[in-house]
This record gives structure tokens, C-alpha cells and sequence, in this order.
């Protein structure tokens, strides 16, 4: 397994994601904050298909790394894609289920770095 730091991690994700055009990525640092990760990633895609590619994108480039997730939740249902990596955790969004549940405002404190 090839060590990297959860921030270098974090940034990887946010490149992955824009390469399946995610948009609105946010890598919120949320270490001061909760002791269940160092960083949220938060993206959303415009339809079910491009959650579950962005997802699977994810997926195998962190694998490409031997790096594997310790969950992966929402996969079937396409919507909200929640893959947990331990100090990274990243949520991936049908548009509609983002703006619902504005996981950004629970976290509003935390440094944002977009």
C-alpha cells in the first residue's frame, strides 16, 4: 500500500470527481471537528448514472493505489453514494438529494477549501 496523507488524498478525490464532471466539490477539513475523519469531500452529479460513475471512478483509481474503502453505502439506489476511506469520507450527490440535505451547512464552520 502506498502511504498518503488524508489532505493529498482529500485533493486526488476532488481531481477524480472532475474527471467524470462532478460538480460542486468541496473538501471540507472537518479534523477539529469529528474524530470519523480528517476530511469530507462533497460533489454532486446531474443524474443517477454520473453519481454511480463518479462513485465507480473513485473506486478505482484509489484501488490503482491499494487503497481501499472501509464502506461504500447507496450504491443501488444511485443518489446519494457515500464511499468511506476512513480519514477521507466522501458523499456524492444526485443534485436534488444535495440540496435537500445541505450536508455542507451541518459542517459551516469547518475551513472549506474548494
Amino acid at each position: 500500500m502506498i502511504f498518503i496523507n488524508p489532505e493529498e488524498f482529500a485533493q486526488k478525490i476532488k481531481g477524480w470527481i472532475e474527471d467524470k464532471n462532478g460538480i460542486d466539490i468541496e473538501v471540507i477539513n472537518v479534523t477539529e471537528m469529528t474524530s470519523i475523519a480528517n476530511y469530507f469531500v462533497i460533489a454532486s452529479g446531474s443524474s443517477e448514472r454520473q453519481v454511480k460513475a463518479i462513485a465507480d471512478n473513485i473506486e478505482y483509481e484509489a484501488k490503482e493505489l491499494e487503497i481501499f474503502p472501509k464502506n461504500i453505502e447507496g450504491q443501488r439506489e444511485g443518489r446519494w453514494i457515500l464511499l468511506d476511506y476512513y480519514d477521507v469520507i466522501i458523499h456524492i450527490f444526485h443534485a436534488d438529494e444535495r440540496e435537500f440535505y445541505s450536508l455542507e451547512k451541518l459542517w459551516k464552520n469547518s475551513p472549506v477549501s474548494r
